[in-house]
């Protein structure tokens, strides 16, 4: 196919989508309602997996032990902890440790407070470990272990947080997997309506085309081209928009949790928006491409 005939396609498939412009326009309309929610679905979770990683690598969860067992049978109970394949990281915390941390936490600018307990440490007996783990999902089979061992007094994480976390992030998944899929279903019906009225249209001057020894291929291709266009026009508008919009809400959401910066943090557009885009326009292009594809091939033996 030369380079002449390669423009005539072009040109006739951009003729097909003015032609029929209100079936195109509903066509680019669904598509661009389908991989705006795709984005904005893939924003949400790929933001909640970057927080629950956070999570993992900042909330832990800390053992103290009875007051009666000695520092050497702490440190022996801390080398079955640090053995176990969940532990990504173990953090010895002795009873002058901890005392000298909550100084600094609730003492800070009043020194004096903390002068009469200069010879008592009312914290004795309360070494603990500070364990991080791999994977969170572990968390509560991994404590429920911990509270089997002799000696565990208490074992503190943040299990409603942790929890509330995975479920949202799992929900959230299966529910945009669910509206994305019933949309794309109504973008290939339309897709598939404008190209076989497109392909009505042109009965005749294919049947024309067919008679002077035109190809498939060159029958097939402004139809294609048409079903293409329409699926990355569909697929362009939207991602603008999310592109926009997601700088502003990434904003606000920074300015709204900046307290728990530490914990609560949120991806930049720029480790989002290429992949996201990529993802978008192979979708609605790929979609119009095949949809037109095989749609056409219903009337090639007209």
């Amino acid at each position: 196919m030369n380079f002449n005939t390669v423009g005539y396609c072009l040109r006739q498939g951009l003729k097909n989508i003015c032609r029929n412009v209100k079936f195109s326009l509903a066509s680019m309309a669904t598509v661009a309602a389908c991989i705006f929610l795709f984005c904005m679905f893939y924003s949400i979770v790929r933001n909640l997996d970057y927080v629950v990683r956070n999570v993992e690598n900042n909330v832990g969860i800390t053992v103290l032990f009875s007051e009666e067992l000695s520092e050497e049978e702490i440190r022996k109970a801390g080398e079955e902890i640090g053995a176990r394949p969940e532990v990504r990281e173990l953090q010895f915390i002795s009873a002058e440790e901890a005392w000298e941390s909550f100084q600094r936490d609730y003492f800070a600018g009043r020194e004096e407070l903390a002068a009469g307990f200069e010879e008592d440490n009312p914290l004795a007996g309360s070494a603990s470990y500070n364990i991080l783990l791999w994977d969170i999902e572990e968390q509560d089979s991994f404590v429920q272990w911990l509270r089997e061992i002799p000696g565990v007094r208490q074992v503190n994480y943040a299990r409603s947080a942790v929890a509330i976390l995975l479920r949202l992030n799992r929900v959230i998944t299966l529910f945009s997997g669910l509206i994305i899929s019933i949309l794309l279903l109504v973008a290939v019906f339309l897709i598939a309506n404008t190209i076989t009225v497109a392909a009505e249209f042109r009965r005749s001057e294919n049947e024309i085309m067919r008679m002077i020894g035109a190809t498939n291929g060159m029958i097939r291709a402004p139809f294609v081209i048409e079903g293409t266009v329409i699926g990355l026009i569909g697929a362009g508008i939207p991602l603008a928009a999310v592109y926009v919009l997601y700088g502003r809400v990434l904003q606000d959401l920074t300015a709204r949790f900046h307290m728990l910066s530490d914990v609560i943090r949120f991806l930049p557009r720029e480790e989002v928006f290429p992949v996201m885009a990529l993802v978008a326009l192979l979708l609605g292009g790929g979609m119009g491409f095949a949809v037109s594809f095989f749609t056409i091939q219903k009337h090639l033996s007209v």
